[in-house]
């Protein structure tokens, strides 16, 4: 499972809590009948099947839902314009439904470490650009990680807009783990986000974010961002955000809430 590591780009923030919900389809089982198959190809639309030999009913559906509970990200600033960061998840889980079973899995989750060097910008100004190289440490349980070493490099640029907005585009490259072999395979993720102040403590977030693998077969993901943070003192903030599946190929939602608190 990839980690939800897009909240806390936003707005910089750490997230406490995340709420995640899939739906997929997937095809039918079929167990073995001890009695004779019954011939059925015969029948149409206008001379159906009798009831008697219809098959078991199945609505041909998996679903699963999973939470992430108290993921924080702890950032260390080493110099004027370098931050270390460390991204545990000390519990998340998972439950999958079928017609036939429901399986839970639940336990600690994979770890990031990253380094965030400002390149410009770091002050103030109109333009501001940084490089956060990072690595993923397999500590999570067999089912909720795939147990191996990933990582990358993403490159925020920030720009001041008219009318007091503010536009971050992101784009990242990343190596991971091939799903179903062995090796790695390249990624690219890009997102262009924008926001705006409602007031002094208010701000609004809106995001457009794509991610294409170089595996083969795997599709182009695209979702459609929101979110709101509050600032309840001058170093404490509050989150709250979804993203939203705009094909079909990630979560149709992911909902979450945090608090950002600098030390």
């Amino acid at each position: 499972m990839r980690p939800l590591r897009r909240f806390d780009r936003v707005s910089d923030a750490c997230s406490v809590l995340a709420m995640l919900l899939l739906a997929a389809s997937a095809m039918p089982s079929f167990a073995d009948d001890a009695t004779p198959t019954p011939n059925k190809s015969g029948y149409t639309l206008f001379d159906p099947t009798p009831d008697a030999d219809l098959r078991s009913f199945n609505t041909d559906g998996v679903q699963t839902r999973g939470w992430t509970v108290f993921d924080p990200t702890l950032k260390l600033g080493l110099t004027n314009t370098i931050d270390a960061e460390l991204q545990v998840t000390p519990y998340e889980s998972a439950v999958t439904q079928t017609a036939a079973a429901t399986t839970r899995l639940a336990g600690v989750g994979d770890t990031f470490a990253r380094l965030k060097v400002n390149l410009l910008g770091d002050d103030g100004g109109a333009v501001a650009l940084a490089v956060l190289p990072y690595v993923k440490l397999p500590t999570a349980r067999a089912g909720l990680g795939n147990g191996k070493v990933e990582g990358g490099l993403i490159l925020p640029v920030s720009l001041s807009a008219p009318g007091g907005f503010t536009v971050i585009v992101m784009p990242e490259a990343d190596y991971l783990k091939d799903s179903a072999q062995s090796g790695y395979h390249g990624a690219f993720d890009f997102l262009v986000n924008v926001s705006h102040p409602l007031d002094k403590r208010w701000t609004v977030y809106s995001e457009i974010f794509t991610s294409q693998s170089l595996q083969t077969g795997e599709p182009t993901i695209y979702t459609l961002d929101a979110a709101l943070t509050c600032a309840l003192t001058a170093a404490l903030q509050l989150d709250l955000g979804g993203n939203f599946s705009l094909n079909g190929v990630s979560p149709r939602a992911q909902l979450y809430t945090g608090l950002s608190q600098r030390f």
